[in-house]
């Protein structure tokens, strides 16, 4: 992997993830948003900016909304609080979840309650009493919505899966006798411009893995975590400090072929081998990927606010 086709990957033309029924479910959304009191937005808690569609902020300006930052398991919990507090400042609720476990699920139907409250108290006053608070449930594909979802529901009859866009139909459902709860498909945006949030939504699997070449996806995280999470990289692969600093110091390498180096290394402490003892570049990345999606290189968040 050469250098120059490394940068062509990711800086050349934007990205274009947006299947041909995105338009119709974006269309879709900002009409279902007229019967809607509130709008619950599911984000991926290690990468709360990347993984908010940014057309979001518009449709749903004139809305109550509430910021869901799931997969917070996974996430640094001192940046959790960061991105909490973020939020709040700007008179946004905010709320930590794991859908996997159903932890933080309380607090939200708590806060959906609270949040509601200011328009149930304008529905009373028009005579319209004991009117449920409307929900709408939105978020990018593979961020956890439809296990979030089962989890508020206590029902578990929705497609779940890992492969991002899984969900499809729309559904009313009751999450209390005062709550009713509109899911939508996972809406993406058309374009994506940026590099940096191009790599982010790849690095968590919200973009699929057909979409981008895996093997740079893995490499261009590689290279961020020996950069910013270096000790989980040693910790987790069995290297000593002095290892990585040896071969990241090395200056008769070309750019980036230090991070190569210690890609290869990876492979071959794992017996990611083909024949002629070369290691396979497409194992090493679905394992690096796969350990850094299921928290086993440890918590980590991309982003901070």
């Amino acid at each position: 992997m050469s250098n120059s086709e490394e940068q062509k990957s990711f800086t050349s033309a934007p990205i274009n993830w947006y299947p041909g029924h995105m338009a119709k479910t974006k269309k879709q959304i900002i009409e279902d948003l007229k019967l809607i009191d509130v709008v619950v937005i599911i984000l991926d808690a290690r990468i709360p900016r990347a993984s908010q569609n940014p057309d979001l902020q518009e449709w749903t300006k004139e809305k109550k909304k509430i910021m869901v930052l799931n997969k917070s398991d996974l996430a640094e919990e001192k940046k959790n609080q960061e991105w909490i507090e973020y939020y709040r400042k700007q008179g946004i609720s905010a709320v930590l979840t794991d859908s996997n476990t159903g932890k933080g699920i309380p607090e939200t139907i708590r806060e959906i309650e609270k949040v509601g409250q200011e328009r149930k108290e304008i529905e009373a006053q028009k005579g319209r009493k004991g009117k449920s608070i409307r929900v709408m449930v939105v978020g990018i594909p593979n961020v956890g919505k439809s296990s979030f979802i089962n989890r508020i529901t206590k029902k578990s009859s929705m497609a779940v899966g890992n492969k991002p866009g899984i969900t499809r139909q729309k559904q009313w459902i009751r999450v209390k006798e005062n709550i009713e709860l509109l899911d939508t498909p996972g809406i993406l945006w058309p374009k994506l411009g940026q590099e940096e949030v191009a790599l982010r939504l790849a690095y968590t699997g919200t973009i699929k893995d057909d979409v981008l070449e895996k093997t740079e996806v893995a490499f261009y995280l590689l290279k961020y975590l020996l950069e910013e999470k270096r000790e989980n990289v040693i910790t987790r692969y069995s290297f000593t400090k002095e290892e990585i600093e040896e071969i990241m110091n090395r200056e008769e390498y070309p750019e980036n072929e230090n991070v190569l180096e210690i890609l290869h290394q990876i492979g071959r402490k794992r017996g990611a081998i083909v024949s002629g003892g070369r290691v396979d570049e497409e194992k090493v990345a679905n394992l690096l990927l796969e350990e850094f999606r299921s928290g086993k290189l440890g918590k980590m968040t991309l982003e901070t606010p």
